[in-house]
C-alpha cells in the first residue's frame, strides 16, 4: 500500500465524518469511510487502516456516554457477535479481493435502503422481538458485517431501535458494543497477517483527525439534525457503493 496523496485526499476526510458518527450519531454511518477508502486501496487495506482508528474513536467516545447504556441490550448483542465474527473471519481467509469488495459495497447499499424504507414508515421495527434471544441474533449478524465492512451499526440498530431505547442510551450502548466487537476484530485481524507498516503509519497519520471527528460528532450531537447528517451520509454510500459493485462485477 502506498501512502500517497491521493491516499490521504480521501482517508482525512472520511476519517473525520467516520469518527462525527461514532461520537454523535449512533455510529451506524462509520463505516463510509471504508466504502470511500476501498476506491483507493484493496478491501483488505482500508479494513486494516480503519480498525485501529475506529478502536481510537471508540475510546475517545467512551467517556460522555459512560454507563448511559442500555446494559441488557449490550450484553446480548457482544456475546451474539462472536459466532459472527468467527464466521467473517472464515469468509474472509478464503474470499477473493473483488467478493470481499462487492460484500462491501453490498452490505452499504442494504444500509441505505433499511434506512429508506424505515424513514418512509413502510417498516416498524416496534412490533420485533427485543429479547435476549434477538440481541443475541442482530449481534451475531452485527459481528459477521462488522468483520468484513465494519458495518455493524444497522444489525444493531435494528434491535436497539426495536427496545425503543432513546437517543443518548441508544448512542452510549452502540459506543460500548462495538468497542468491544472492534476488540474481537483486532485479535483475528492480527493473526490473519491484514495489518502491515503501511497501514500503522497511515494510522499514526490520521489519529488526530479521528479524534478530531469524535469530538465534533459529540459536540454536534444536539446541534445538527440526524436528517441531515445521514442524507449527506446516504449520497456517500449510494454513489462510492455503486462504484465499487460495478467494478467487482467487471
Amino acid at each position: 500500500m502506498e501512502l500517497t496523496a491521493s491516499f490521504f485526499a480521501v482517508a482525512i476526510p472520511a476519517t473525520i465524518f467516520a469518527g462525527i458518527s461514532k461520537g454523535g450519531f449512533g455510529s451506524g454511518a462509520a463505516f463510509v469511510a471504508t466504502v470511500l477508502l476501498v476506491l483507493v486501496v484493496s478491501p483488505a487495506e482500508a479494513l486494516a487502516v480503519m480498525l485501529p482508528l475506529l478502536m481510537l474513536m471508540d475510546a475517545t467516545a467512551l467517556r460522555p456516554y459512560w454507563r448511559k447504556w442500555d446494559g441488557m441490550a449490550a450484553r446480548w448483542l457482544v456475546l451474539g457477535a462472536v459466532p459472527g465474527v468467527v464466521i467473517g473471519a472464515m469468509i474472509f481467509t478464503v474470499a477473493p479481493a473483488d467478493v470481499i469488495a462487492l460484500l462491501i459495497g453490498v452490505v452499504a447499499l442494504s444500509f441505505v435502503a433499511f434506512q429508506l424504507v424505515r424513514s418512509r414508515g413502510w417498516l416498524s421495527l416496534s412490533g420485533l422481538p427485543g429479547g435476549g434471544g434477538a440481541g443475541a441474533f442482530w449481534g451475531a449478524v452485527a459481528g459477521f458485517t462488522s468483520f468484513i465492512s465494519h458495518a455493524g451499526g444497522p444489525p444493531a440498530a435494528v434491535y436497539l431501535l426495536s427496545r425503543g431505547v432513546g437517543k443518548e442510551r441508544y448512542q452510549a450502548t452502540t459506543v460500548i458494543v462495538f468497542w468491544a466487537i472492534n476488540l474481537m476484530k483486532f485479535a483475528l485481524y492480527a493473526v490473519l497477517g491484514t495489518f502491515s507498516s503501511a497501514t500503522a503509519l497511515a494510522d499514526l497519520v490520521l489519529a488526530p483527525f479521528a479524534i478530531l471527528g469524535v469530538t465534533l460528532g459529540v459536540w454536534l450531537h444536539r446541534r445538527v439534525p440526524e436528517r441531515l447528517f445521514f442524507g449527506l451520509t446516504y449520497a456517500f454510500l449510494v454513489a462510492a457503493s455503486l462504484r465499487l459493485v460495478w467494478s467487482a462485477l467487471a
